[in-house]
């Protein structure tokens, strides 16, 4: 009743496909559906072991012909030096990548910080992402038509840039800094959107809904224990199954349809209207120009380097 369906019978033969966090809930669920459509998939994921352990389960449950390939690369969004390390790895196995889904995430954590020193949600949920396509979007031109998906929330309605306290250092909420980690994804998509127009790399952001996933695994934490059980409690009817909570990004990643569009943002496989203030254009390329320098790529232009070689800033990572 409430989780709209991915209808699209679309192959992905020959495309590369990359899921991170795609060792549990709605990445594994799309990682599977990806491998069950003929692509070759990437698991990007923090830890290797459980995304080997995805990999076996897979490979167990789905049975058939026209089947892909499943791939484990390490990747710990929360490490600058990581993303780099697993997008070399990536551009210098693969010649061409069509899809990257943006899945992996954190939620409501504790006060605490990345290996790099920004605040966990942001650093983790946006910057990390940020890093990582941008690295890999040469690549991703290179492969047209391509798409991006960005896994955002409904709770980006809740969310504010701050830009005197992106780190929230000053007065820290568990739940502002996800809500603004969050409208990130929806302003990040929206401005590579924009940059993108024209090339046929597609973007983006969506709302999976209220999922049955590890994600708030840290909300016991920060509130009360048993918080998390509760809610799923109180939730129960519009709490949707990893399977149902993967059919947006599903229908992003491959209906023939919304391969027609870019730069929106879908809920229950279809497009809606996100918050004004995540539609606002110099908002979006304000967070840009604030999260290349954070991450580091202010001398960096992946819109015009060549997507045959590694880009620069991964010469000697």
């Amino acid at each position: 009743m409430f989780s709209g369906k991915c209808t699209s019978s679309a192959r992905l033969d020959g495309k590369t496909a990359i899921v991170t966090g795609a060792n549990t809930g709605i990445g594994k669920v799309t990682a599977r559906q990806f491998y069950t459509l003929g692509a070759k998939v990437i698991l990007a994921c923090r830890d290797v072991r459980k995304a080997e352990q995805a990999v076996s389960e897979i490979v167990a449950e789905v049975k058939g012909d026209g089947l892909g390939q499943l791939i484990v690369e390490e990747l710990d969004l929360a490490s600058f030096a990581s993303i780099k390390r697993c997008a070399k790895s990536i551009l210098q196995k693969e010649k061409q990548i069509h899809l990257l889904v943006n899945n992996a995430g954190v939620m409501t954590c504790p006060k605490g910080k990345t290996q790099d020193g920004f605040e966990t949600q942001f650093g983790v949920n946006h910057l990390g992402h940020f890093l990582f396509t941008s690295l890999l979007l040469p690549r991703i031109r290179n492969s047209t038509p391509a798409r991006i998906i960005n896994v955002s929330s409904m709770a980006h309605t809740r969310g504010s840039i701050n830009f005197e306290d992106i780190n929230s250092d000053k007065n820290y909420s568990a739940i502002a800094a996800y809500s603004q980690s969050k409208l990130a994804n929806v302003l990040f998509t929206k401005e590579l959107a924009r940059r993108l127009e024209g090339t046929g790399v597609h973007v983006y952001s969506l709302h999976p809904g209220i999922v049955n996933t590890e994600l708030p695994r840290t909300v016991d934490q920060v509130f009360f224990p048993g918080m998390w059980l509760l809610g799923r409690i109180v939730l129960y009817p519009f709490v949707k199954t990893p399977e149902q909570g993967a059919q947006t990004t599903l229908h992003c990643s491959i209906d023939e349809k919304a391969g027609e569009e870019t730069g929106l943002y879908y809920s229950d496989c279809k497009a809606k209207e996100p918050s004004a203030i995540a539609k606002d254009p110099e908002l979006a390329k304000k967070l840009w120009v604030k999260s290349m320098e954070m991450v580091g790529l202010n001398d960096y232009d992946m819109f015009n380097c060549s997507g045959d070689t590694l880009p620069e800033p991964l010469k000697n990572a």
